[in-house]
């Protein structure tokens, strides 16, 4: 098991620690789960071997991964790296097409303007110079304009919520075209950066969404595999359920409620919670105990997660097992 969170870890530097993190606050809220005494919960109880297979089925939970791709596995914003790299050569070279676009337009007026020479006796404001004056004020205004396409995209491509404003402003970009070394009109970016850099919410699109989310299905089919001893033979649907929510809106089956194992409902606030408050993540910041316990609780609200469990979760501390603590506002007199 400890080698399988190994290569776990090795394949998703970015997560290392997550299972174990996710183990730790599973067992210790079903622990806790032992000693309610009333409420819905009072019912239940997992046995030592029981509690073995909830360790053993968090630890696991995301071996899955080893089938996700390593580049969208690692993704930290919308765009990858090299398509970064290959759209900024792009606007680089669309800068030097529009400056030797227009050497070239001066070029040809001074030829057509042959016969026009200036002089010191001449007016300062000639109708020649202006021209020159002109295409200079285009080109600084295209550069300009492009530039700011560029701050754009780089804003854009972080893994945060856009607003309507640059959603808006990423279409016109989608608009713009420039003049290749070949002399063809092409587009500043193609299709496929469009539709990555108009994600709304996160990094990935739906199809890269749906790659990550198979690491359950791949999980699951790895441990079923696995020949368990008849006390961890639920390993595998237990860790197959993490991702499942109460109302039926979860991954990748769907589930109810009342088809989701208690185990995995345990496993499941845990997850969420070391996903909330994780530093290890680039693409975004952790957040402190009481802002992912908001979150949790907004969760259980929505019929997301299981209320009794946070509520015991939240009550019992169980997340000061990480060495976490809700900070106490002390008000001034």
């Amino acid at each position: 098991v400890k080698a399988s969170v190994q290569v776990i870890e090795a394949r998703d530097p970015c997560t290392y620690g997550h299972s174990e993190r996710v183990a730790a606050l599973t067992v210790r809220l079903s622990e806790e789960v032992n000693t309610v005494t009333s409420g819905r919960l009072r019912s239940i109880y997992f046995n030592n071997r029981q509690i073995q297979e909830i360790r053993y089925a968090a630890l696991l939970h995301d071996f899955g991964k080893i089938g996700v791709p390593e580049a969208v596995l690692t993704k930290q914003k919308k765009l990858y790296p090299a398509q970064l790299e290959i759209i900024r050569h792009r606007f680089g070279l669309a800068q030097r097409t529009m400056e030797m676009e227009c050497v070239q337009s001066k070029y040809k007026y001074l030829l057509e303007h042959s016969a026009y020479r200036k002089h010191p006796s001449q007016e300062p404001e000639c109708a020649q110079c202006q021209e020159i004056e002109q295409l200079d004020t285009k080109l600084a205004e295209a550069k300009t304009r492009l530039a700011e396409y560029w701050e754009l995209l780089l804003e854009a491509n972080e893994p945060h919520i856009l607003a309507a404003e640059p959603l808006a402003q990423l279409r016109e970009i989608a608009r713009q075209t420039y003049r290749d070394i070949d002399g063809a009109r092409k587009p500043l970016l193609n299709p496929d950066e469009i539709l990555q850099l108009m994600v709304s919410r996160g990094n990935l699109t739906p199809e890269e969404r749906s790659e990550i989310e198979s690491h359950v299905t791949h999980t699951y089919e790895f441990l079923k595999q696995i020949p368990w001893t008849k006390d961890l033979k639920n390993v595998p649907d237990i860790a197959y359920g993490h991702h499942e929510k109460l109302d039926g809106t979860g991954y990748p089956l769907g589930l109810n409620k009342s088809e989701i194992p208690i185990q995995a409902q345990v496993m499941t606030i845990a997850d969420i919670y070391d996903a909330l408050t994780a530093g290890d993540r680039p693409y975004k910041r952790a957040l402190r105990t009481d802002a992912a316990m908001k979150i949790l609780r907004q969760e259980a609200a929505h019929n997301k997660i299981n209320a009794e469990l946070l509520e015991l979760f939240d009550h019992r501390r169980v997340f000061s097992v990480l060495g976490h603590s809700l900070e106490v506002k002390v008000e001034s007199a």
